[in-house]
């Protein structure tokens, strides 16, 4: 049998002890590192790049913020207890001691408020301590700490009330990372990353270390990722449940390019910026700030030791630990965290035994990260801003909107508005709607906006965008006019309520009557524009000439209206909100403003972009006074006319001017209002229509009833500049002891001739005998044998009427 000779390279393929086998095994390594080389230094590039772009834009995502305006404290200013408390805790102000940052302290009307500070349309503001008392409705003394003596004024940071996401709706605030609490820094990486400080992005004690934990304890307590990975996998890799070999592959290459990119500090700011910590229906909240907000209603500062350990424990699974949905297992959590940080001598055993007792302190109500609690007012912030930022600009550019509004306004208005509509729902009425604006009468800014019956829907804002007729709304305007021109018109001038017919341009003839069907012979100004008396208005309107009432809505609202007769008694569609553009002229004593909710725009670093809140110019001489006079025969129609219910509401204190308006069938029924401090136009009515067997007085005026009852005000105080007041009889001045006479305004220069008073001449009293004593009062009560008289008023003029009835217009 032939003998076979191997070669001594040659090589079994069984034997891997042989040299060739050997050689082979080499090749092909040194080939497979080539190609994972080859691959991975590409990749590790790319992923490099990645890491310059993304990483820094975690830094500029940001929502644009709108805030309410600042809570303004000065002495006198009108306020009470229960409003302050609404400010304070809808700018996130918490009772506590009145010394942290964010709280407040109050006993009786003594408080003491500890501010944030903030940064607004002029500039930042500082924090403070501010000491006030509260009496009589107003604010009494007020002092900041260190301040000698009484301040003028103090401003308090103001309410976030919305939020404008761009693509992705996602909540964030950016904090730098001295202004997170050092027990959240510490605590944070006692718990999550112990090695932080001295690791390159994976820590592989930290997996030994987990893995033990987690084996002692039978369940998933502590995770082996480091802070770094979950930066890169929130940050860099986005929120994901799925775990594969490539996104773990990725991740922990992007922890390294992060290290080797970054110091600890930008890392771990950025983190505390990033991390995800919540979901509100589409919303991500991110970042320990506005987490802070979402889960306690509170700044980042104000968090004690048992909310930051539960902040910490809320990153390992914000649906798995949510407190709102599983308390058992966040405080379970919470408690864990509380442990750690015990164990690593961050707290001492009585803050850990205190802290484990407390509740968990979750705010039921998250709004303060809403995207919008307030949708018309919100639609009106988009509007006023349209012409100098886009919507994509505003959203996600991480600006701050300040506003106008006052969050305690607003609660009652909304208030005010639901509870009416409740009280009116029924009596064979169709379904009720409501629009009202409500505005400072000092600056023009509009202080809250209710769009709806259901404030809090969004969806059609009737305060802006339904136009409705107006009505009586209309006529103080012609009035207006009539007593621009003193030397034909006064609020004691005597005017005709007979039937009027106005012949038309079409050919037409129109004759308009009273609201009660009856005509009420020569009447006062005054008590035309009181009782709304629609004969006597057209007859005034006729005389200033319907055009100039159009041009005077356009130039003081910009409203245009056809010039026609029926003009006069306000045939004329319009909102709640241009309506309270008009009436702030005479609110405001005379001067334009245009109303605002935008009061500027602030960039990220707080720097202002743009101011809306200029002061208007001081209103002119003429434009003052008329507005005076016609808020007088205003404030007559809340205490005698129209309005008057609002006195028997307990109102009367505020000695406010209002009107009444009423559409035709009663579709529509309206009220304008003012005081010292606020002018509020409501409206209430039917989306079809439909007639609401309401009046002004029933409905409009109920809403604003109800909101002023509430809402702090500073009576109304009509000044005499410009005017001369004067006692009158008939169609003359005279003294005050005269029989009959009334006390009217006049425009300075402009008062009637003087006529002395007339003593009555003696006449026979069947009541008296010889002697003069009484024979019987039973006559008096019927009026018999009384006589009282007056001198008769001059030529062409008419006497003063006996009192009729309201018109309910």
């Amino acid at each position: 049998m032939a003998r076979i000779d191997y070669d001594e390279d040659d090589v079994n393929p069984d034997d891997t002890r042989s040299p060739r086998w050997r050689r082979r095994l080499a090749t092909w390594a040194l080939a497979a590192v080539g190609l994972g080389l080859g691959f991975l230094i590409p990749y590790s590039l790319y992923l490099n790049h990645e890491v310059g772009q993304r990483f820094d834009q975690l830094r500029w995502q940001l929502p644009t913020r709108v805030y309410g305006r600042p809570l303004a404290l000065a002495p006198g200013l009108a306020m009470d207890a229960n409003t302050l408390k609404t400010e304070l805790q809808a700018a996130g102000y918490h009772p506590g001691d009145g010394e942290r940052p964010g709280t407040y302290a109050h006993e009786g009307g003594n408080w003491k408020i500890s501010s944030r500070g903030f940064d607004d349309v002029d500039g930042p503001v500082a924090p403070r301590m501010v000491q006030l008392s509260l009496s009589g409705g107003r604010v009494g003394t007020l002092r900041a700490t260190g301040a000698k003596g009484s301040s003028r004024e103090i401003r308090l940071d103001p309410a976030r009330i919305a939020t404008l996401y761009g693509q992705k709706q996602e909540e964030r605030r950016l904090v730098q990372l001295d202004e997170v609490p050092e027990l959240l820094v510490t605590g944070l990486q006692a718990v999550e990353d112990r090695d932080f400080a001295h690791h390159h992005g994976i820590d592989l004690s930290g997996i030994v270390r987990a893995a033990w934990v987690n084996l002692r304890s039978g369940e998933a307590r502590q995770g082996a990722s480091t802070l770094t990975q979950q930066l890169a996998r929130s940050g860099l890799l986005g929120i994901g449940r799925e775990q594969t070999f490539t996104r773990k592959f990725n991740e922990i290459i992007y922890a390294l390019l992060i290290e080797a990119r970054y110091d600890k500090k930008v890392i771990l700011e950025a983190y505390f910026n990033q991390v995800y910590l919540g979901q509100r229906g589409a919303q991500a909240i991110h970042g320990v700030a506005a987490a802070s907000e979402f889960w306690f209603g509170r700044d980042l500062s104000d968090l004690g030791t048992e909310q930051i350990a539960l902040l910490i424990g809320i990153v390992r699974g914000p649906s798995y630990y949510d407190p709102r949905r599983n308390p058992e297992r966040a405080t379970e959590r919470r408690n864990f965290v509380l442990e750690q940080m015990l164990e690593t001598g961050l707290i001492d055993d009585a803050e850990y035994r205190r802290a484990r007792k407390a509740p968990l302190g979750i705010t039921q109500d998250p709004g303060s990260t809403s995207a919008n609690r307030f949708p018309a007012y919100v639609d009106l912030v988009r509007r006023q801003l349209a012409s100098d930022y886009s919507s994509d600009a505003l959203a996600g550019a991480g600006l701050s909107v300040m506003t106008g509004m006052a969050p305690s306004a607003q609660a009652y208005a909304e208030s005010a508005v639901t509870t009416t509509l409740k009280g009116l729902a029924g009596k064979n009425r169709p379904a009720l709607e409501a629009g009202l604006v409500l505005t400072d009468v000092h600056h023009g800014e509009v202080l809250a906006v209710v769009g709806s019956g259901t404030p809090s829907q969004p969806g059609f804002n009737r305060a802006v965008e339904a136009r409705r007729p107006v009505g009586s709304l209309l006529k103080p305007f012609v009035y207006l006019l009539a007593l621009a021109t003193p030397g034909q018109w006064s609020l004691a001038s005597w005017v005709d309520d007979s039937p009027v017919t106005v012949a038309l341009s079409n050919g037409k003839r129109w004759t308009p009557g009273n609201a009660d069907g009856r005509s009420h012979g020569s009447v006062r100004v005054i008590d035309a524009l009181a009782r709304s008396y629609n004969q006597a208005t057209v007859r005034i309107g006729m005389q200033v000439d319907p055009r100039r009432i159009a041009d005077l809505t356009q130039a003081l609202a910009g409203i245009k209206a056809e010039p026609n007769p029926a003009l006069i008694l306000g045939s004329l569609d319009q909102s709640p909100y241009a309506m309270a553009q008009l009436y702030q002229f005479l609110a405001s004593g005379g001067e334009i403003q245009p109303l605002h909710a935008v009061r500027g725009v602030l960039d990220p670093n707080g720097q202002a972009l743009n101011r809306y809140d200029t002061r208007p110019a001081p209103a002119q001489d003429g434009d003052a006074v008329a507005a005076r006079l016609v808020t007088i025969a205003l404030q007559h129609a809340v205490s005698s006319g129209t309005g008057r219910q609002l006195v028997s509401d307990g109102l009367g204190r505020l000695n406010a001017a209002g009107k009444t308006g009423t559409s035709n069938d009663s579709r529509d029924s309206w009220f304008a209002g003012y005081t010292g401090d606020h002018l509020a136009v409501v409206w209430v009515g039917n989306d079809q229509n439909q007639p609401t067997g309401l009046y002004g007085s029933t409905g409009g005026m109920r809403v604003w009833s109800h909101l002023f009852k509430r809402l702090p005000s500073a009576p109304l105080k009509v000044g005499d500049e410009g005017l001369d007041w004067q006692w009158v009889t008939g169609s003359n001045t005279t003294d005050a002891s005269c029989p009959g006479a009334a006390r009217f305004a006049f425009v300075a220069g402009f008062a009637p001739a003087y006529e002395p008073c007339q003593p009555p001449e003696p006449a026979f009293d069947p009541t008296l005998d010889p002697e003069g004593e009484s024979r019987s009062g039973w006559r008096e009560w019927f009026g018999i044998g009384r006589t009282r008289t007056e001198p008769a008023p001059a030529a062409g003029t008419a006497p003063a009427p006996a009192p009729q009835p309201q018109d309910m217009q």
